[in-house]
């Protein structure tokens, strides 16, 4: 952490699993984009929507203790979260995928993280080029529902990978006006980026996902897309967002009941992360 509070993270231990072996990394794609991918999505929320409500259950709340232990180092790690809905105490395995904060982070900046996890994918618009999905080229503004051109070339990309273990809540990387949220539905392939160590984002073109465009005091759009994967319950838009409605920085945009990734294309490059590195919410982006 530098003199002015700023914490530079160069890694995310936890994710050595890029290290693993390209015929296993290329197996894994072929199930996931070939297998389970080619079935109808219907089928695939179905599925999906039965594995999320076993962890619905009262007896997956002791797995919370140890897999917190595994995860982290501070043995009161949980005293920094709410259970989510009022609750007193995080009464399954889900209650801990969507905790709360307690106290948001505080920094000065004007422009912070949304969420946190491994930003697996990072790049100028105008040079990401095109993703060939079930024979269509897509372009990076196909994530955010748009059509090539919509966002300006000079706008920077981001793709966070929220891990299991991360805090699954998305917040306003600026304070704005929301002016357009867009539901598309789709796949729920798998989301970990390193199977698909040359496109990262792969998911995120193809499976279903919200996007939410926030407007800052400039006039300048923030592109959001949270994209839900494999397991996901839902995802769910907080009470207070709607289009016109004004967002502070940090306010709660949406959550996700299990596993997702963040998308973002903004007028503005991060400042202290690469690609590959891990982010927080709050922290300066």
């Amino acid at each position: 952490m530098d003199s002015a509070g700023i914490a530079y993270h160069n890694s995310d231990p936890y994710f050595t699993v890029f290290k693993i072996p390209n015929w296993r990394a290329v197996l894994y794609k072929f199930l996931s984009v070939n297998f389970w991918g080619s079935l109808p999505s219907t089928i695939q929320r179905r599925i999906s929507a039965y594995y999320a409500r076993v962890y619905d259950k009262p007896v997956t709340k002791h797995i919370i203790a140890p897999y917190v232990r595994y995860y982290y180092n501070d043995p009161n790690y949980l005293d920094n979260f709410y259970p989510p809905e009022g609750k007193s105490n995080f009464d399954s395995f889900q209650d801990f995928f969507i905790r709360r904060f307690k106290k948001l982070p505080i920094n000065g900046s004007p422009w912070v993280w949304p969420c946190e996890g491994l930003l697996c994918d990072l790049g100028n618009v105008s040079e990401l080029g095109t993703t060939k999905v079930k024979s269509d080229l897509r372009t990076v503004e196909t994530i955010f529902g748009l059509e090539k051109g919509d966002i300006p070339p000079n706008y920077n990309f981001t793709n966070v990978f929220l891990h299991n273990k991360n805090y699954h809540r998305i917040h306003a990387p600026i304070s704005g006006t929301i002016t357009r949220i867009q539901h598309i539905p789709g796949d729920l392939i798998v989301l970990r980026p390193w199977i698909y160590k040359q496109n990262p984002s792969l998911p995120a073109f193809r499976n279903e996902r919200y996007n939410i465009d926030v407007t800052d005091d400039k006039g300048r759009i923030w592109y959001m897309s949270v994209v839900g994967g494999p397991a996901v319950g839902t995802i769910k838009l907080a009470n207070s967002i709607k289009v016109g409605g004004s967002v502070k920085k940090l306010d709660e945009l949406a959550l996700f009941y299990l596993g997702s990734t963040c998308c973002m294309a903004a007028p503005k490059n991060p400042r202290y992360h690469s690609k590959n590195t891990f982010v927080e919410v709050g922290m300066p982006y």
